[in-house]
């Protein structure tokens, strides 16, 4: 398959740009600094908060499947996936490319919607550092922005990451809300990016990763 990928330099991009090779796809990545590649591909140097549209329309033009690995950094980058994911579903309208998948975090999509934000800081004041509760907010706003569009979406909900070897050892859960796992690899991560590409059922849908 031909693929776009963003954030190919970051915790999960890095596994899903080397299995993506590994797998005898044809891969073009969009990134900030490709100084940071872990592997030599077609790459467009862009920044997602200030590129230009048509640069990002022809990187993923003519692609089979975009996958998306953006995330904030810590605490820091709040609102940097859902303006990213704004970018990359403009530059797939634009090119007539239909297939998106993104990495969201599990139960992100039971939450109740932006505009109860007082429930969603109630809900999550208790997890700490897992997650800062900016993220979910826009991890919410993301998803409400693919709901919107006419693409073939997915978006792809991990618990906690740790750097453990890809195991294969998961279960995707479409359409009900399952108890996550405490744990999964960001290997493993990228592996059900890839998988759920041949996965018709999570089409349109918020899935959750569970080990």
């Amino acid at each position: 398959m031909k693929l776009t990928i963003f954030a190919a330099t970051g915790g999960v991009g890095r596994h899903l740009l080397e299995q993506a090779v590994t797998g005898g796809h044809e891969v073009t990545v969009v990134v900030r600094d490709p100084s940071l590649l872990t592997r030599r591909v077609r790459t467009v140097r862009a920044d997602l908060a200030s590129a230009d549209p048509t640069l990002l329309a022809e990187a993923v033009s003519g692609a089979d499947a975009v996958l998306s690995c953006l995330g904030p950094r810590g605490r820091a980058g709040a609102g940097i996936v859902s303006q990213g994911t704004l970018a990359i579903v403009m530059a797939m309208e634009a090119s007539a490319v239909r297939r998106l998948v993104i990495v969201s975090v599990a139960g992100v999509a039971t939450l109740p919607g932006p505009g109860s934000w007082s429930l969603i800081a109630k809900a999550l004041s208790g997890i700490g550092d897992i997650v800062h509760h900016q993220h979910y907010a826009d991890l919410l706003l993301t998803e409400s922005l693919l709901k919107a569009s006419e693409l073939d979406w997915t978006a792809v909900g991990v618990p906690p990451l740790n750097d453990g070897a890809m195991s294969g050892n998961y279960r995707v859960a479409t359409g009900e809300d399952p108890r996550p796992g405490l744990r999964l690899s960001r290997a493993d991560a990228a592996h059900c990016m890839l998988a759920v590409l041949r996965m018709s059922e999570t089409i349109r849908q918020s899935v959750v990763v569970s080990n």
